[in-house]
């Protein structure tokens, strides 16, 4: 049986792939896939040798088969939904498999969406993109999106991300989290500092740092506030002298002399290692957080986010 486009073209004939919606053309389903995997009308479009109108009816008639809607128009290209990553997840082996024996080829590993990847900037600029260059160098296209974890979660839950680093474990069921790294804490200064604190810290607790600036990233002091109530079983209550949106920036300012502050190890392990950064203290117990790689429930369509995950679930075992 022959099929029709939306748009009044005849499509080529076959089944409806396993788990798709009974009424789907194959062409809408196509379409579909070709949008999922190029991040944008235009693209797919392009890919399929037809008009980007055509592409956006198509998707828009199986918007209203499905009853849901497919993908969140942005200012430059799509993103898919949870629906969309569901859909490409139970057709995109069935359709490759047919156009494979029919000698179509989808140019699957070549059009494949990018993985889209959140978390903190610092860790995803000295861990993350490292880890991951190896795909890249053969073929991965990758999208990085900076943020604070709780903003990340949300637009994970709308579609607009694939995985997500999170610094704490969410709540309830519509996420799955695995742990990926933990981070352990340390109270550093420069030498110009921690000469004058040498031992006091051990000795006085938080009150020899009253006379130091505080160096953060955000003025509620989290990380901070964190190091006082499990080292000092304190409450942290002085505002920071000097606020930076980046912990980059933070680590630059306080090896410049700008005051202390509480930074992840792996942050400033080389300014450690070279004397540039002092620790003030070293618990036997320093605060430790965990990590975790966040997703939706489910098999991912695209195979390259389940490529990109195992390899960083590997490769936060050695951070």
């Amino acid at each position: 049986m022959r099929h029709k486009d939306p748009d009044g073209s005849p499509g080529p004939g076959g089944e409806t792939p396993p788990g798709a919606h009974p009424g789907a053309d194959l062409n809408l389903l196509r379409t579909f896939l070709a949008v999922y995997r190029s991040g944008s009308f235009t693209a797919a479009a392009g890919l399929l040798g037809v008009s980007q109108p055509t592409v956006t009816t198509q998707i828009r008639a199986l918007e209203r088969q499905s009853g849901r809607e497919l993908f969140e128009r942005l200012p430059r290209g799509v993103a898919p939904t949870a629906v969309a990553h569901d859909l490409a997840a139970r057709v995109a082996a069935p359709l490759d498999a047919l156009a494979a024996a029919t000698g179509q080829d989808t140019g699957a590993e070549e059009r494949a969406a990018p993985v889209h990847l959140a978390g903190p900037a610092e860790l995803m600029c000295l861990r993350v993109l490292p880890a991951l260059a190896p795909l890249t160098a053969g073929g991965l296209r990758l999208r990085v999106t900076p943020g604070l974890t709780e903003g990340l979660l949300e637009e994970l839950r709308a579609g607009r991300h694939d995985l997500v680093i999170a610094t704490y474990r969410p709540r309830g069921r519509a996420l799955t989290a695995l742990p990926l790294t933990d981070e352990e804490f340390v109270l550093v200064a420069a030498p110009v500092w921690a000469d004058r604190l040498t031992g006091r810290v051990a000795a006085e607790g938080p009150d020899a740092l009253r006379d130091v600036p505080l160096v953060s990233y955000a003025e509620d002091l989290p990380i901070a506030r964190r190091y006082w109530r499990h080292v000092f079983g304190a409450r942290l209550s002085r505002p920071a002298a000097v606020t930076v949106p980046d912990l980059r920036g933070v680590l630059a300012a306080v090896v410049a002399g700008a005051g202390f502050t509480v930074l992840p190890r792996y942050l400033c392990q080389d300014e450690l290692s070279s004397g540039a950064l002092v620790p003030l203290l070293e618990p036997e117990d320093p605060p430790i957080n965990t990590g975790y790689l966040v997703q939706r429930p489910g098999r991912p369509g695209n195979p390259d986010v389940i490529r990109v995950r195992d390899l960083l679930l590997e490769a936060g075992r050695a951070w």
